[in-house]
């Protein structure tokens, strides 16, 4: 399996046409505001421009991206504007409901390790309310003290016998993957709108 199978998780790749007399430097010049942010470093080269960020600022339009290229091409149907980007965002939201799934999955398996204490625990609480007996009517009118009641955390109580939930780790794993499926798609749209307003002016 090679890269390219794998690799659309976080790159994202498409093309644009130019205008028929629009020039390699015009379509670029155009493009270079995006490109002229705190943290962006950029070069270009003939029909090529190269770009790689750093710490970008939040109000940069790309700041999902950490490097990319975009390429001119003269072919038949006229020139085109090719990118290929990175985000490393993307990978990390695509990662991350994975992570959350085996945590899940652990505490899942940790819950059945835990099953005999609190088993354990359970017959010690049944244990201790049969041996409390309400105090005979004869020995309450000549005076004698009542039994004491079991305390509520005899056995271990219930906060200690509570077994670990996987809901939230579920929980987080749907969002992640929310933001993942989201991202994907309108950071593409986003782009391409974006080059596009660009090229045209």
């Amino acid at each position: 399996m090679t890269w390219r199978f794998i690799d659309w998780i976080w790159h994202v790749r498409g093309s644009l046409p130019l205008a028929p007399e629009q020039s390699n430097d015009q379509a670029f010049d155009r493009l270079a505001p995006l490109f002229d942010q705190a943290g962006t470093s950029h070069d270009r080269n003939g029909d090529t421009l190269t770009f790689r960020k750093k710490d970008p600022a939040a109000q940069d339009k790309m700041s999902v991206f950490d490097s990319g290229v975009l390429r001119i091409d003269k072919g038949t149907a006229g020139p085109m504007l090719r990118y290929h980007l990175v985000s490393r965002a993307l990978l990390f939201c695509f990662l991350a409901p994975l992570l959350f799934v085996a945590i899940a999955q652990l505490t899942v398996v940790l819950g059945t390790f835990q099953k005999p204490s609190t088993e354990a625990t359970d017959a010690k609480k049944a244990a201790a309310k049969a041996a409390y007996m309400p105090l005979n009517p004869i020995d309450k009118a000549l005076g004698a003290p009542a039994p004491e009641k079991p305390r509520k955390d005899d056995g271990g109580g219930r906060g200690h016998d509570k077994k670990p939930s996987p809901t939230s780790a579920y929980v987080f794993a749907a969002i992640f993957a929310a933001l993942y499926v989201g991202g994907r798609v309108l950071e593409d749209r986003l782009v391409r709108t974006l080059f596009k307003r660009r090229l045209q002016g």
